[in-house]
């Protein structure tokens, strides 16, 4: 069995599917695997590592794909790249299937099963393979460094010969695995953390970390899933953590947002009269930006100054990170794999709790 890493390109993106640790496991199993030349160089793999740890180098895409039974990538494929692939073939990629009516069609006619990296069920099983998961938390710890780098002001306390500089308040809207590895950086760095989470059973665990848990009385105990996302707030609930948190956000210095709800746009949980009403040289990193933002002033992949408030649209942040965050990536497809291949070959069963919600294309039909 062949399995083929091809190199990204999609506008950004420095990330490789599988980096050379994570081909190496893959070859001492018995596996072949062919690299794109090239595929690892943004994220400081060269093609010697990828020889090294038994891969094969091709030259280009179309030889890379031309006898791959598996094809493992980051972006999902254009539809041109998806005709060059084996017919059969299966596509281990992050694929954002509501946003992929031009592609999804031609894995069908060419019968590709295509897995989307996204469906990753949230199970203890399936955990090692989640990508959210583990790209998350580059986003968490990038977008503190990004804010620290924006800001106008110093995020710890210092004492010095000129005086005592008081630390920078940083407040983090959302409590996932971005938000906490947000919350933990932040409090490395010394700032005096807090956070807001609708979600009652964080509360925590924001707090085993060193940061203040904001506006509890906004929470409920039903905005959890089963899935552990939180769920949309009711219209009286958003403007009860609304008013909450614009008094909050009035003496805040960085503001992270990490708040998303798996297949709708992100929620808006800041206002243009909140950012109004913050101090001129804050700092609002939006990671929620790729799904419409968690502020209202938020413009994806941009900088808006709004009266002295900078807020950044964040896009693509794990791939500024793109050696660990291709690691990390790379060890959750691996264990995807192992769980896929049995004797010699990748097995795809529609009835599996892990594979079943990941499968968007499987012989030649389209699958919700």
């Amino acid at each position: 069995m062949q399995i083929g890493v091809l190199k990204e390109t999609a506008p950004r993106e420095r990330r490789v599917a599988l980096a050379p640790d994570s081909v190496a496991r893959l070859v001492k199993a018995g596996t072949t695997v062919v690299v794109e030349r090239g595929a690892g160089e943004s994220a400081s793999f060269p093609d010697s590592a990828y020889a090294a740890a038994g891969a094969t180098i091709a030259s280009n895409a179309a030889e890379t794909l031309a006898a791959s039974d598996v094809v493992t990538k980051v972006q999902r494929p254009s539809p041109d790249e998806a005709r060059a692939f084996k017919p059969g073939a299966v596509l281990i990629s992050l694929l954002q299937p509501a946003a992929s009516a031009d592609v999804l069609p031609v894995f069908a006619e060419r019968s590709i099963t295509a897995l989307s990296l996204e469906r990753v069920p949230r199970i203890s099983r399936a955990q090692s393979m989640d990508v959210l998961s583990s790209q998350s938390t580059v986003a968490g710890y990038k977008a503190v460094l990004i804010g620290a780098s924006m800001m106008p002001k110093f995020l710890p306390m210092l004492t010095t010969a000129a005086g005592n500089i008081a630390p920078a308040k940083a407040f983090v809207l959302g409590a996932g695995v971005a938000g906490l590895q947000a919350i933990a950086t932040a409090r490395r760095l010394g700032a005096v953390v807090s956070a807001f989470d609708v979600r009652p059973a964080v509360r925590e665990q924001v707090q085993s970390l060193g940061a203040s848990f904001v506006a509890a009385d906004a929470i409920a105990a039903d905005a959890e899933d089963t899935g552990g996302y939180a769920r949309e707030q009711s219209e009286a609930q958003q403007q009860r953590t609304a008013a909450l948190l614009h008094d909050h956000l009035k003496q805040m210095d960085l503001v992270i947002t990490t708040a998303q709800i798996p297949g709708r746009p992100a929620p808006k949980l800041i206002t243009d009269a909140m950012v109004a009403d913050m101090r001129p040289g804050s700092v609002i990193i939006d990671l929620a930006a790729e799904s419409g933002g968690n502020c209202t002033v938020t413009r994806a992949g941009e900088t808006v100054d709004a009266n002295g408030v900078l807020v950044y649209g964040a896009v693509d942040i794990p791939s500024t990170v793109p050696t660990h965050a291709s690691q990390m990536f790379g060890r959750n497809v691996l264990t995807l794999l192992q769980h896929l291949i049995k004797d010699g070959s990748v097995v795809i069963d529609v009835n599996d709790e892990i594979t079943g919600p990941m499968c968007v294309v499987h012989q030649g039909k389209l699958r919700s």
